[in-house]
C-alpha cells in the first residue's frame, strides 16, 4: 500500500487512497500504522472513498483505532493529498466527513506548490448552550467551556502552562471523565493579546498531539464570545501555526499542509 507521511502543525498523518483498497480491519491496521516503533508513526490515518454528495470522502481514525468525525488538520492534508496524486482536480473542493461536508480551497503557487489550505469548518455546537463549567477531580478545580467543532472539545484557560507531566495527567483524566459521555479533547489555552493565542492539547483518541486544529477552531469560537480575541487569530500550538477566523459560531482556519515522505508498506 503506497502512503504519505504527512504534518499539519506537527499533527502527523499516514494517508492513503483507499477507493480501491478492501481492509477488513480498519482499527488494527490504524493501530499498526501509527505505532511509532512498529509502524510508520502518527497522530492518525487517514484515507479517501467516493462520495455521493461531495468530490471526496475523508475516513479518519486515530492512534488508538477509534474513528474520528473531523480533522481539520488531518483535512487540509488529505486535501493536498488527493490534488496532488490527481484523485480531485480541484483547487476548491467539496469533502465529505463524518460531521458534513466541508469546503476546501489550496492556494496553488509556482511550480504547483500548496502554500495554504482553508478549510470551512462549520458552525459551533453547544451541548449545554455557552456557559462556564467546574469540575472537582482529586481536590482539583477546573474551569472549563464546552463545544463541539467537528469533535467534543473543552477549553480551560490559563495564566500559564503547567508541566508536561501534569498536563498529560489530567488531560488523560478530563478526556474520558462520566461529564463528557462521548470523550472529549481537552486544550489549555493562553490568551497572548486579542491576535494571539498559545495552546496545548490532549487528543480524544490520540493522546497529546503538537496540534489540534478543530481544537484551534474550538477555542476560537469561545474566546471570541468571551471578547478576548477579534478577527482573524495566530494559535500557536506546539507543531506549527493555525490560523483562525469566527463569526457567529462559523469557522475558518487557514494553514499549511506538509508532505514528511512517501512510503510502501504491506497490511
Amino acid at each position: 500500500m503506497k502512503f504519505w507521511k504527512m504534518e499539519a502543525a506537527g499533527n502527523d498523518f499516514v494517508i492513503f487512497d483507499g477507493r480501491e483498497i478492501e481492509i477488513k480491519d480498519i482499527n488494527a491496521l490504524a493501530k499498526k500504522l501509527c505505532d511509532r516503533h512498529f509502524g510508520v508513526g502518527a497522530d492518525g490515518i487517514l484515507f479517501c472513498q467516493e462520495s455521493d454528495t461531495a468530490d471526496i470522502k475523508m475516513n479518519y481514525y486515530n492512534s488508538d483505532g477509534s474513528r474520528g468525525e473531523m480533522c481539520g488538520n488531518g483535512i487540509r492534508c488529505l486535501s493536498r493529498f488527493i490534488y496532488e496524486n490527481n484523485i480531485v482536480d480541484k483547487r476548491k473542493m467539496n469533502i465529505e466527513t463524518d460531521n458534513g461536508v466541508k469546503e476546501v480551497v489550496l492556494t496553488v503557487g509556482e511550480n504547483e506548490h500548496i502554500s495554504q489550505v482553508k478549510v470551512e469548518m462549520g458552525k459551533a455546537e453547544w451541548e449545554k448552550g455557552f456557559q462556564e463549567e467546574t469540575l472537582e477531580i482529586e481536590g482539583r478545580s477546573f474551569d472549563f467551556y464546552r463545544v463541539t467543532v467537528g469533535v467534543p472539545h473543552i477549553a480551560i484557560l490559563v495564566d500559564e502552562f503547567m508541566k508536561d507531566e501534569e498536563l498529560n495527567y489530567w488531560g488523560a483524566i478530563l478526556e474520558k471523565h462520566p461529564s463528557f459521555p462521548r470523550k472529549t479533547n481537552v486544550n489549555f489555552i493562553k490568551v497572548l493579546n486579542e491576535k494571539e493565542v498559545q495552546i496545548k492539547t490532549w487528543e480524544r483518541g490520540a493522546g497529546r498531539t503538537l496540534g489540534c486544529a478543530t481544537g484551534c477552531s474550538s477555542c476560537g469560537v469561545i474566546l471570541q464570545r468571551l471578547q478576548k480575541i477579534k478577527g482573524e487569530v495566530h494559535f500557536y500550538t506546539e507543531g506549527g501555526d493555525v490560523f483562525v477566523q469566527t463569526q457567529d459560531d462559523f469557522v475558518t482556519i487557514y494553514g499549511k499542509a506538509n508532505l514528511i515522505f512517501t512510503g510502501d508498506m504491506d497490511v
